[in-house]
């Protein structure tokens, strides 16, 4: 069902992508959207991983420095059937972690020193057994995917506001696009929609790692106690980092505003934690 979802939510973004070009260039803007998205897409999938490590600062994370992580990566791989990913660190005191790679084959899972210093054997097992599922069921490049295209609507619906204020729809009628105030209703409306159908993917996989976890470990209550302490701490300590990065993280790195709250690419920890333990009793 969640593998369904997304590809639907993933076809929605397309659409509106192509939408936005129609309304800018006509059938030629469809076609420049279009492969504007695919030049995207493909940079996404090669390059992701080595740019959101570089972009935290992430370094390889050695054996002797850390046995038990290596060690319970390398059994939970064993678990899920795929590759042991590589093991990379994030100097900073926010506990947290995240997983990059664009296939299992090149997978890698990225801890925070903060994290590993907080949570237990039992919690940390929880984290790392989410961060593998999202690796395995290919997230990580879902994700990657939707952060690609709601980035190239948000530039075209930039584009489209200074078409419209330049006059670029003053010629057209209601049926080829609603001339500028069409214009300028979509380069609203379009980045609010993008940013609710990213949200939407991302808290479908997160639901769906929490899942994984749980199965991987046959402990679901590890990772609700990490998600606990995570949570309180990480309010405590945030992560800097970018918004289009927020997603990648277990729990949400931005500070937890109103604003932030309705638009955020996780779903409630109460409610994560509510479903885990839902799982632990049954």
């Amino acid at each position: 069902m969640n593998q369904a979802k997304t590809v639907l939510l993933l076809g929605a973004l397309t659409g509106l992508l192509l939408l936005i070009g129609g309304m800018i260039g006509g059938k030629a803007g469809m076609v420049i959207a279009l492969v504007l998205a695919a030049v995207m897409n493909l940079s996404a999938w090669w390059f992701s991983d080595s740019i959101v490590l570089r972009m935290h600062k992430a370094r390889p994370l050695g054996m002797q420095e850390a046995p038990r992580i290596h060690a319970m990566v390398e059994t939970l791989s064993q678990r899920a059937g795929i590759p042991s990913p590589r093991v990379y660190v994030m100097e900073h005191p926010s506990p947290n972690a995240f997983a990059t790679g664009r296939d299992p084959s090149k997978g890698v899972v990225v801890v925070s020193t903060g994290l590993m210093q907080l949570l237990d054997d039992r919690e940390l097992e929880g984290v790392l057994a989410h961060e593998l599922s999202h690796i395995l069921h290919r997230d990580t490049m879902v994700q990657s995917i939707a952060a690609t295209l709601g980035g190239a609507i948000m530039m075209l619906a930039y584009q489209m506001r200074w078409f419209a204020f330049l006059g670029g729809g003053a010629g057209r009628d209601d049926d080829d696009g609603g001339g500028i105030l069409g214009l300028l209703a979509m380069a609203i409306l379009a980045p609010l929609a993008a940013s609710l159908i990213q949200m939407a993917i991302s808290r479908s996989r997160e639901y769906g790692a929490d899942d994984g976890s749980a199965r991987l470990t046959h402990n679901p209550e590890g990772l609700a106690s990490a998600l606990e302490k995570l949570g309180r701490e990480s309010r405590r300590i945030p992560l800097q980092t970018h918004s289009q990065a927020a997603h990648l993280f277990i729990v949400s790195p931005l500070r937890a505003d109103l604003l932030a709250r309705l638009f955020s690419t996780h779903p409630p920890l109460k409610d994560r934690i509510e479903r885990l333990r839902a799982m632990s009793v049954s």
